[in-house]
């Protein structure tokens, strides 16, 4: 089956999709975009990726092209389309196509793009093994809290984890480890979850939120603070959260071990609570039979 795809109110073949070559997103990267967890057929975590999609327009002054009723349809008609069971939604809004001026155009109708990608959620084998991570340097721009198409820094950063045999980068910025290339960063020392505080400098992550969230109900200890590059090698744990990865152990951090080498009882206990409420979350919104 050929995937379908969203463009500006049309579902259509992936292959017949286009946008205009004057489109912001593509000349400027003005545009924000969200990446949501598809669960047995259902959007997770939906209401907070609202919350933060809306944001982002709001801080880029880019109107909303519907409403946040007309987007969850629009991202639940594209997971039934397509059959998609697991993996995610991605959605994109720009500020439209216009001829090329840095000023904002007037009267310009924002572009919307959506589409589906299948991948292994909830038993990710990888999980398994944990993950590898290298440091590398802190190159993008200073509203890191808004989730805009600006990548390349990113692209640059996950290219040199490929290239060193890992699969995130912990990007660096003053000694101070700010967050992975595609994901928060998280350590544990003594059982208690450390992560940076929210700011400007860092994306608000859903799974960030959501996880803190699921820590105090079940009496996890954490701390919201900065922490050194020494402080990561030196912790008992290490984890990264993303849509695609959900809670990603860490377990080598620049090619030296973590804790054991292996995933620790915080991490693994986190990612089952995770699952336990996503899936809570969508078989509670099943059609009654």
């Amino acid at each position: 089956m050929r995937r379908i795809v969203y463009v500006n109110g049309k579902y259509l073949p992936e292959e017949e999709a286009k946008i205009s070559i004057f489109d912001r997103g593509f000349v400027f990267g003005d545009g924000v975009y969200e990446v949501v967890p598809v669960i047995r057929g259902r959007l997770a975590d939906r209401d907070y990726f609202l919350q933060r999609l809306t944001r982002s327009l709001e801080e880029l002054r880019i109107p909303w092209p519907c409403s946040t009723e007309e987007l969850q349809q629009v991202l639940e008609q594209l997971v039934a389309r397509n059959s998609l069971e697991e993996g995610i939604v991605y959605a994109q809004v720009t500020r439209g196509a216009t001829d090329r001026q840095f000023t904002f155009p007037a009267d310009t109708p924002a572009t919307m793009t959506a589409f589906t990608q299948a991948m292994p959620l909830l038993e990710n084998p990888a999980v398994r093994h944990g993950a590898s991570v290298v440091t590398t340097g802190e190159i993008r721009w200073l509203r890191r809290d808004i989730k805009s198409l600006n990548l390349l820094a990113q692209v640059l950063a996950k290219q040199y984890a490929a290239d060193h045999g890992a699969g995130e980068a912990w990007m660096i910025e003053d000694g101070l480890v700010t967050e992975g290339a595609s994901s928060t960063a998280y350590i544990v020392k003594y059982g208690k979850v450390i992560t940076r505080p929210l700011s400007n400098r860092i994306l608000p992550g859903i799974r960030r939120r959501r996880l803190l969230e699921l820590a105090a109900g079940a009496g996890i200890a954490y701390e919201e603070r900065p922490f050194t590059l020494d402080e990561a090698l030196a912790a008992d744990e290490a984890f990264i959260s993303s849509a695609t990865t959900i809670l990603h152990p860490v377990v080598r951090i620049d090619n030296q071990p973590i804790g054991n080498g292996k995933p620790g009882p915080v991490s693994r206990k986190l990612r089952q609570l995770y699952v336990a409420h996503m899936v809570e979350e969508v078989e509670a919104r099943k059609p009654a039979p």
